[in-house]
């Protein structure tokens, strides 16, 4: 869930004289080897350095400089002109970057007011008195996830307004409330037909199976049908199931909760994390309502604004309404931009009706929006990089590995691990299933049409996985200013957890390809499962002697 992981960028394309023809050619480093270079080095960098912004702006420079041919004042242009695309594009503004931008700073200044006007602390006490512990609170937090599926934005930054006050209360971290958030937003989402990913995932394999001759399945219930092979969805949540029931931290996780149980919630020598409001005045009268009112007005104004706009588009094209029409033709960015605006009226209103002094409004506000400038900084560049990379078809290239005499019963498998490099190196799992799922068709079709919907499914899992390993991904980025949680401290305290469900759905595509049998791959992930919670459990035990 880069180039918003929704539509393309569209960035200004540096190209070749050829001086036979006077032609413009593409350079001769898309689509190869050196296109891997420019993420490489940006989320190697941000792993080792843990300074996004430098790591970021360093693959930004390396990419420029391959798409120019290492012409400064060509890569000037180009990076120039990719920047001014982010804002401005084809002569018109680019409302969905400016819509999304736009949504992150109304939700800064709805949390900051929530804040401001005491009804998180409201609803931190009375989640002291329902709420009996920190498992609790962990588990409240993950159903709210489940709940929660609309798009994984939304998923990721609603419901950490909303879990911050309870999770901070009973000292958890800030990096274990960005995985909570994370393993709720694309897991949930990609298995959801109503949501944004799965009217969009409808829409691909719809016109897929039409190309390949099954124009008379259902393609709702094909989609259906691909839900249970989805195997890194299935275990990303269950295993976050188990890590909130059981206190399953290890590696960083557990150094992040261990200094969370003594005050420290996130790394202060690192400064304020994104969408972090902690030195916000608070006043005496806050109550709970004045957190659920606004949010859950926020919740459905968006959900009727996405709606709205997908059945206006449907009505467009002469099509008949329908749920999930409405959402494949929906416009995700204005609807959560417009969501908001409502959202904050209503949250202006509740607190004058409460009586907050205007001084404490107006410190909320422009708090709450600047809160959010250290993510919109990390999206911009991931934006930036993305774009490059498009433009260096780095996703081609990764596609293109799955070619070759590779044995039928492995193709799930290879193409489970080719999505999750492809999103892991692009950043973004939209794009990825852009790519991925008509080659996966064509290598079913060209071998075993019957094994068409487990290859298909085996990349939707690899790309929700690569997605959740990038730092570059828009949606790991999200989870982090949701949870206010430093970026890179979210990415490596959940990659080993990541890590460990890729082992397990990687198990079970190599037993389905070989069986032919969803039953019996599932059985495999599932004894594979047992065992690493087993494992985990005993690694905890070791830490506590």
């Amino acid at each position: 869930m880069v180039s918003l992981q929704k539509p393309p960028i569209q960035l200004y394309s540096i190209r070749n004289k050829d001086e036979d023809n006077n032609n413009m050619t593409v350079l001769s480093y898309a689509d190869s080897a050196l296109s891997v270079l420019p993420p490489v080095i940006a989320i190697a960098l941000a792993v080792v350095t843990r300074r996004v912004l430098i790591s970021l702006g360093l693959g930004i420079i390396v990419g420029t400089l391959l798409l120019s041919n290492f012409s400064v004042v060509d890569g000037g242009v180009f990076l120039l002109t990719s920047i001014t695309g982010l804002f401005w594009d084809d002569g018109a503004a680019n409302t969905w970057n400016l819509y999304i931008l736009g949504f992150l700073i109304l939700l800064g200044m709805i949390t900051a007011l929530i804040t401001v006007s005491g009804s998180a602390r409201a609803f931190a006490d009375w989640a002291q008195q329902h709420i009996r512990n920190r498992r609790d609170a962990k588990l409240l937090t993950m159903f709210l996830g489940c709940v929660v599926f609309i798009d994984d934005y939304f998923n990721s930054l609603v419901v950490g307004s909303v879990a911050k006050p309870v999770t901070d209360k009973y000292q958890i971290s800030r990096a274990k409330l960005a995985y909570l958030l994370d393993s709720t937003a694309a897991p949930v989402c990609v298995i959801s037909p109503v949501s944004s990913w799965g009217a969009y995932i409808i829409a691909l394999i719809g016109g897929i199976l039409t190309a390949h001759g099954f124009a008379d399945e259902g393609h709702l219930g094909i989609f259906l049908q691909m839900v249970p092979m989805n195997f890194y969805a299935i275990f990303a949540l269950m295993l976050l199931l188990c890590v909130s029931f059981m206190g399953l931290d290890v590696g960083a996780m557990r150094t992040q909760e261990k200094k969370a149980a003594m005050g420290e919630l996130y790394d202060p020598e690192k400064g304020l994390p994104p969408g972090a409001n902690s030195d916000l005045p608070e006043a005496d009268t806050g109550k709970i309502l004045g957190l659920f009112v606004p949010i859950t007005t926020l919740v459905f104004a968006t959900f009727f604004f996405m709606l709205n706009s997908g059945a206006a588009a449907l009505a467009a094209e002469g099509l008949d309404f329908s749920v999930i029409g409405a959402f494949e033709k929906t416009d995700v960015s204005s609807s959560l931009f417009f969501g908001a605006i409502v959202g904050l009226a209503v949250t202006i209103i509740l607190v004058a009706i409460q009586g907050v002094e205007k001084s404490l409004v107006m410190t909320g506000l422009l708090q709450g929006g600047r809160s959010m400038l250290p993510a919109i900084y990390i999206l911009l560049f991931a934006w930036t990089i993305a774009g490059i990379i498009g433009q260096l078809e780095t996703g081609k290239f990764m596609a293109s590995l799955a070619t070759g005499n590779i044995p039928f019963a492995l193709l799930p498998a290879v193409i489970f691990i080719l999505a999750g490099l492809t999103a892991f190196a692009t950043g973004t799992s939209w794009g990825t299933f852009g790519i991925m799922l008509p080659i996966a068709a064509d290598m079913a079709m060209g071998s075993n049409s019957e094994m068409m919907l487990p290859m298909l499914a085996a990349v939707l899992a690899g790309a929700v996985f690569g997605d959740h390993c990038s730092p570059i991904s828009d949606t790991t980025i999200l989870s982090s200013t949701g949870a206010s949680c430093h970026h890179i401290d979210h990415v490596v305290t959940q990659l080993p957890y990541a890590l460990i469900v890729a082992l397990i759905s990687l198990v079970g595509y190599i037993v389905l390809g070989f069986t032919e049998s969803i039953y019996i791959g599932m059985l495999a992930s599932c004894i594979v499962f047992v065992a690493s919670v087993f494992a985990l459990k005993f690694k905890v035990a070791r830490y506590a002697q």
